[in-house]
């Protein structure tokens, strides 16, 4: 078993422990709860009535060919939201003090293709902890060899293209969570550098029966209800699945690879010479932080530095702490990303893919090339 990564450097401890004392005595001194209040209740159930909706219109059959399409893009979508407002904040533990609330909303995840108890491992506890530490955080492991998101690894001729068939890939990510990811992290020895063995019994149930559950509600019973062609029901699976991949994907992809962030690596003693709050300010950006459309729908994924910070508190409250933390941040000058809107962080995704594939194949093979120059003019000199 491979030593556990740590982060060292102690004297980096005051940005966050001033931090957490103001963001404490925010909620003490306005009497605030940290979970969800009327607000978070009101974006989540209109998540859940619009995703119930939308797949009872679909099984309804009244409908053509095309409004179906329309229908299974923003079912897709709908899927994406209620994992960003409702479950992601359900498996961190933050949409209620009442643990079974948490337990219930969380299990909405199986609904939308994905496995809670393998996702609370790969992101609760491998991606929070060692955000974009290439080898350990498998969350920005989007398509090893096809996208090259770290410096030292070397690039190749495909990747020179990656800033244009990246965002192909981000539309597979959820169909992945369905037939294929969940089943081979819940079965493998580890994730990232994490072991995950000994699962409890009951989640090798959970695992089989609410996939079987999805397999059932989202491919059985509409090749039995629907009046379409098996063809054009795969299609319109598919079409779902990319809709809903493709947003999952990109708020990820621009709140941790965008120009910016960090992907460090460990010292040679295996350890980082951060520390971990410190750590998450350099590998964490915001987007469109005073739009309250990207907030309402991207679950406050849209400021990632507070979440990653506060993981423990709900969403709904991340606009009103933002302002702490970034006037903590300048007072211990770290840096505080942020991209002022979803389309000036989608660029800066772009040209980061660019610079990490095109830019570094056409540097690696300047290189390859001066070194062959300088081979051949030796040999000459030599003779």
């Amino acid at each position: 078993m491979s030593q556990k990564l740590k982060f060292t450097n102690t004297n980096q401890s005051a940005f966050f422990a001033t931090a957490r004392l103001r963001v404490e005595s925010y909620f003490k001194d306005n009497e605030l709860p940290k979970h969800a209040n009327k607000a978070m209740w009101f974006k989540s159930m209109f998540f859940l009535a619009g995703f119930v909706l939308l797949y009872l219109l679909l099984m309804s059959n009244q409908f053509g060919i095309w409004a179906m399409a329309g229908m299974a893009a923003l079912l897709g979508a709908f899927s994406a939201f209620i994992g960003f407002n409702i479950c992601h904040d359900a498996i961190h533990g933050s949409f209620s003090n009442n643990k079974k609330v948490n337990k219930a909303f969380s299990l909405l995840f199986n609904f939308i293709g994905a496995n809670p108890y393998v996702w609370s491992i790969s992101h609760n506890v491998v991606h929070h902890s060692y955000t974009n530490i290439p080898g350990h955080d498998e969350d920005i492991e989007i398509a090893p060899g096809l996208v090259r998101i770290s410096e030292e690894e070397k690039v190749n001729k495909v990747q020179r293209f990656q800033h244009y068939y990246a965002f192909l890939l981000y539309g597979l990510a959820s169909l992945s969570w369905v037939l294929r990811k969940d089943f081979l992290k819940f079965f493998q020895k580890k994730i990232g550098q994490h072991p995950t063995i000994n699962h409890p019994r009951k989640e090798y149930f959970n695992l089989f029966f609410f996939k079987a559950v999805y397999y059932g509600l989202f491919i059985v019973l509409p090749l039995l209800v629907l009046d379409i062609t098996w063809w054009q029901f795969v299609i319109g699976f598919l079409w779902m699945h990319f809709v809903e991949g493709l947003v999952l994907g990109l708020v990820f992809q621009l709140a941790h690879v965008v120009e910016g962030t960090a992907f460090p690596q460990p010292n040679p003693d295996g350890n980082l010479e951060e520390a971990w709050a410190v750590h998450q300010m350099l590998t964490t950006a915001n987007f469109s932080p005073n739009s309250k459309i990207a907030s309402f729908f991207c679950g406050g994924l849209n400021r990632q530095i507070e979440h990653h910070l506060f993981p423990k508190i709900c969403h709904i409250h991340y606009p009103a702490i933002s302002g702490i933390v970034k006037k903590v941040a300048a007072e211990h000058d770290l840096p505080y990303l942020e991209n002022p809107s979803f389309f000036s962080a989608l660029k800066s995704h772009y040209r980061l893919l660019k610079k990490l594939g095109k830019d570094a194949y056409t540097e690696q093979r300047s290189g390859m090339v001066l070194g062959e120059n300088k081979l051949a003019v030796n040999t000459v000199i030599s003779k």
